[in-house]
């Protein structure tokens, strides 16, 4: 069961690179956030508003863990850093690529974290502090590191693919 997981905060491309990418390498695609959004009938930020964050996590843990594919690139949304079982269980799926972002890149290209539906933990309420928090998690559980930082969408691809060694 060969597949792509790529995680980061939020905008950083895991959804639309991961569309473009599964595309190019001839893979399915499969984003989990839309999962949890079909599973629970809700966009994200109801599903948080309505069952706390810690409520979300439960939801995002169970989904992702029990999640099986083969050959497929996976975008899992950027807080399941939080959820162990879970990205143990990708680790065991796919190779994980930390699509990296700088806070400042993420605050340019998302105006909105509250209607983006971005899980914001204890005394968290930046996306700097948000940023220093998921950091350390999203290296922890990287196999690849592709710096985003000032890339187009085409330009992530071409990094993910070369670093991946994959061919179109």
């Amino acid at each position: 069961m060969e597949n792509l997981v790529l995680i980061g905060m939020p905008s950083s491309g895991k959804s639309t690179a991961g569309v473009l990418l599964a595309k190019k390498i001839g893979y399915g695609f499969i984003d989990c956030d839309l999962l949890i959004q079909g599973e629970e009938n809700a966009r994200l930020s109801e599903i948080i508003a309505k069952k706390g964050t810690e409520g979300f996590l439960e939801i995002e843990e169970r989904i992702n863990a029990g999640l099986y594919a083969s050959h497929c690139v996976i975008a899992p949304g950027g807080s399941v850093c939080y959820c162990d079982r879970a990205m143990r269980h990708l680790k065991e799926i796919g190779t994980v690529v930390y699509l990296k972002l700088s806070a400042k890149e993420v605050a340019r290209r998302i105006p909105s974290l509250e209607k983006r539906g971005v899980v914001m933990r204890g005394n968290v309420t930046t996306i700097e502090e948000l940023a220093l928090e998921r950091a350390p998690l999203y290296e922890k559980y990287a196999d690849i590191t592709v710096d985003c930082d000032g890339q187009t969408i085409d330009d992530t691809v071409a990094k993910i693919i070369k670093a991946t060694g994959l061919e179109e």
